[in-house]
């Protein structure tokens, strides 16, 4: 009997094959138009939370030493090719657009820091030094949404120095009153605002390379500190420094 049944069934979609199709794409047009309005909903959050993402950017980016900064969120749809199966899209206002898991929007971060000049691509125009504050900029804004317990900075000062160095830190640790930091860095304006600060080596040895982590008490601090000013010799003048770094209030 269950053989039969099988039998049945797949004479019955032979002989109504074309029916079958028709049937399968309703389906799949009904998902489709289903996945299309949770995505519209999605984009509609995201337009009209960009407005105050963008302010907030550009404020942050204000803070850390980047002036006259501006920045955009430039969203874009993409149209799904015709009779391409291989494409994932959903149906938005009568029209099929390519979606993925995120939704349907195509984002870009568009960014000028110099006065007169149209905002261009981040990736295309800003320096290292300047990527690594909107990345700052945009971790902190989104710890904040996020309820994040936890942030990891690796080397996110990078291609900053001097008091942009400190303004940087002062961000980090306005950031660390409701977030726990962890944050590897080369600058003494950075490693001096930390609470707790851990010195980390790598040694080479014959056969293998191994790394070494050690907790600084407060006398050690300074003295790292010192070298990261001064080199390895470390004078009077550099523990006054030191000293001076770890005493700055935010």
């Amino acid at each position: 009997f269950e053989k039969k049944s099988q039998l049945e069934n797949d004479l019955n979609l032979i002989t109504n094959f074309d029916a079958e199709i028709t049937g399968l794409k309703k389906r799949i047009r009904t998902q489709k138009t289903i996945a299309g309005k949770t995505a519209g909903s999605i984009s509609k959050t995201r337009h009209s939370t960009a407005n105050s993402f963008e302010k907030n950017i550009v404020n942050s980016l204000e803070t850390m030493g980047v002036d006259n900064s501006i920045f955009k969120v430039d969203f874009a749809l993409r149209l799904a090719a015709d009779n391409d199966n291989n494409q994932i899209s959903v149906v938005f206002n009568n029209r099929e657009y390519l979606a993925d898991s995120s939704g349907i929007d195509q984002i870009e971060f568009l960014i000028s820091t110099n006065k007169g000049e149209m905002p261009k691509p981040l990736a295309e125009t800003a320096s290292g030094g300047e990527i690594s504050r909107v990345m700052l900029a945009v971790k902190s804004i989104a710890a904040e949404s996020d309820n994040l317990p936890m942030l990891v900075f690796d080397e996110i000062d990078k291609g900053i120095s001097g008091h942009i160095a400190q303004k940087v830190g002062a961000v980090m640790k306005n950031l660390a009153k409701n977030h726990q930091i962890i944050a590897i860095t080369h600058l003494p304006q950075i490693a001096a605002l930390g609470d707790k600060n851990i010195y980390v080596e790598k040694h080479e040895g014959a056969e293998r390379t191994t790394a070494s982590a050690v907790t600084l008490d407060e006398s050690s601090k300074l003295r790292e500190i010192a070298k990261m000013l001064s080199g390895e010799t470390i004078s009077d003048a550099a523990i006054e420094s030191a000293t001076e770094l770890t005493r700055f209030t935010p």
